[in-house]
């Protein structure tokens, strides 16, 4: 049994690689497996299946979740935006039209700022 973990393990490490993950030199601090950062610049580990932050040396732990924080809201607005995107591309009532384009002028808005924050 435990060398058919060790080969889904494996696995789920290849499959990574595939997905254009790139292999870092840290290690998980649970599993002691290596992380991987994806595309969109988080990183992860593949063996516990969670998201991993790191602390950049200098950087309190506050400012380290903070960083993860604003990251995971922008990347929750931009899905929003695609999906309004998406209803606002087959909508046809005008009232609608409306509402949509207010929620995405305020999305945008937030976006904007958090982008401002994030920069300090």
């Amino acid at each position: 049994m435990e060398v058919k973990d060790k080969e889904s393990d494996v696995s789920v490490l290849a499959d990574m690689l595939r997905r254009g993950a790139k292999l870092l030199s840290m290690q998980c601090p649970v599993c002691a497996s290596p992380l991987f950062k994806l595309r969109s610049g988080e990183i992860w580990c593949a063996k516990c299946g969670k998201q991993v932050v790191v602390v950049k040396e200098g950087e309190g732990e506050a400012k380290a979740l903070s960083r993860f924080l604003l990251a995971s809201i922008e990347d929750t607005i931009l899905r929003k935006m695609h999906e309004i995107n998406e209803k606002l591309k087959d909508e046809t009532d005008v009232e609608e039209v409306g509402r949509f384009s207010i929620v995405m002028c305020r999305l945008l808005e937030t976006l904007e700022r958090i982008r401002r924050i994030s920069k300090y």
